[in-house]
């Protein structure tokens, strides 16, 4: 049986909206819209109704194709929106038994120990380290024996009022919300594999007029950062610096553009603003110099940031460069002689089935990431932004969480929260983290007592 899904990156320059499914186990593209980015800024929506169209046009053009309809989707959520934060949670486990009861409460512990602003709502709580009693660095703590355990987790989350706003402009367009990544988590999905997961990586997008960085190292992403510069801004350098129109310098940016120095000098002739009659003739030196710097200046902060970080030893398997900016030639070059001894190279989206050759191409790795992400490849035990936790396994939730017990230090601070998993939804702020390690004992040990309550059963 197949589960239709429409994901929607909501770009700076593009709208793109894809409806797949899911045949056993695997994506398969359906229909897909493309169209260009109205309201929206700098990752940021400014205009409702006009964003609401675009998004609107490219999810008609998405069902026509694909001859479904379908109102829920899977949005990506720009970086310009998001905040992040670590936090580590601590359980006793007074059965010994780890089981997926036991490991939302880690990770619901580690999101109340947070202290999200009231302003804020959470997008993702990702679990990159485990610990079970004195064994550190455990990849999937499920079904092993311990008494206490620890998880470290990374943070995402947003204003509400920016994810209202985002929400008026999906529902304008007739579209219900249903999950919200991260659009630099949702690109990492599409790019890197198992082996970049083991070593550690990170990932660049380089977009229209954002750039975004996710470090993955661990079990899951512990460092993003957001760039308010993109390929559209190389556009408008060309323009000001050749004053020449913005739709030529993007013309000349794609057919042009290189970060390579050329052996041969070669002239362009382009039109000048405010001036129908005559042509200027530039040299092909100056408009690489122009796109030179604009780049250099985009990587050499993103490189800044990976230091930032303190990752920049965790990422094994180097740097992954991808989005639309990747198509300038000499980017990668370029990238590798500002980060020397890092490998880097360019990330494509992973290839689905019956995926149009159209979106065979960087630019698209963020929708190709949200199915993916919508098909099951989250983060095992990450949260969502409604606090359920999101994992793979074959489980029947219990009615209660009684069997287990967190830290005394939480117990005794009896936090008025609640957990949203389907399954806990009737619980309790002082169900869920009472202090449940005093169990009540009744002495069936002694011989003489269960003899006499024996003798008054039959007397």
């Amino acid at each position: 049986m197949s589960t239709p899904i429409l994901a929607i990156d909501i770009g700076s320059t593009k709208i793109c909206a894809i409806i797949g499914k899911t045949i056993d186990g695997d994506v398969e593209i359906s229909g897909h819209g493309i169209t260009k980015s109205q309201g929206i800024k700098k990752g940021t929506i400014t205009n409702i109704e006009l964003a609401s169209k675009a998004i609107k046009k490219a999810v008609d053009d998405a069902k026509r194709v694909s001859g479904i309809n379908i109102t829920t989707a899977i949005i990506s959520i720009s970086g310009a929106y998001a905040k992040s934060t670590n936090s580590t949670g601590v359980v006793n486990i007074p059965n010994n038994d780890i089981s997926i009861n036991e490991i939302n409460r880690v990770m619901q512990t580690a999101l109340y120990n947070a202290n999200i602003p009231n302003e804020f709502e959470i997008l993702h709580v990702l679990p990159y380290k485990f610990k079970i009693d004195e064994q550190d660095y455990i990849e999937d703590p499920y079904g092993m024996n311990a008494s206490r355990m620890e998880v470290d987790t990374h943070i995402v989350m947003t204003a509400k009022s920016s994810l209202e706003n985002l929400k008026k402009a999906v529902n304008a367009a007739g579209i219900e919300i249903g999950k919200v990544v991260l659009n630099g988590y949702a690109s990492s999905l599409a790019v890197i594999d198992h082996d970049d997961k083991e070593r550690g990586i990170a990932v660049i997008d380089l977009g229209g007029q954002t750039s975004n960085l996710v470090i993955h190292s661990g079990n899951a992403i512990q460092y993003n950062d957001f760039l308010p510069v993109g390929s559209n801004h190389i556009t408008s350098d060309l323009s000001i610096a050749l004053h020449t129109p913005l739709d030529t310098a993007e013309e000349l940016k794609i057919t042009k553009g290189s970060l390579l120095q050329s052996e041969t000098v070669e002239n362009v002739k382009l039109p000048i603003i405010g001036d129908d009659k005559n042509l200027n003739i530039v040299s092909l030196d100056i408009v690489h110099n122009i796109i030179y710097s604009r780049m250099e200046e985009a990587l050499t902060i993103l490189a800044k940031s990976i230091l930032k970080s303190g990752l920049k030893d965790n990422i094994g398997s180097g740097i992954m460069l991808t989005g639309g900016m990747t198509h300038i030639t000499g980017t990668r070059e370029l990238a590798q002689a500002l980060m020397p001894n890092i490998p880097i190279r360019i990330g494509r989206p992973r290839a689905l089935r019956k995926m149009p050759s159209e979106l065979d191409s960087p630019e698209y790795v963020t929708a190709i990431g949200l199915l993916l992400y919508e098909a099951g490849e989250f983060t095992e035990y990450e949260l969502d932004r409604k606090k359920n936790m999101l994992h793979s396994k074959d489980y029947i939730p219990k009615e209660s969480l009684s069997d287990i017990a967190i830290n005394n230090t939480l117990s005794q601070q009896k936090p008025k929260i609640s957990v949203s998993q389907p399954s806990f939804e009737e619980q309790s702020a002082n169900e869920l983290f009472a202090d449940l390690s005093k169990e009540q004992t009744t002495n069936h040990s002694n011989p003489v007592q269960s003899f006499v309550e024996w003798a008054k059963k039959i007397f």
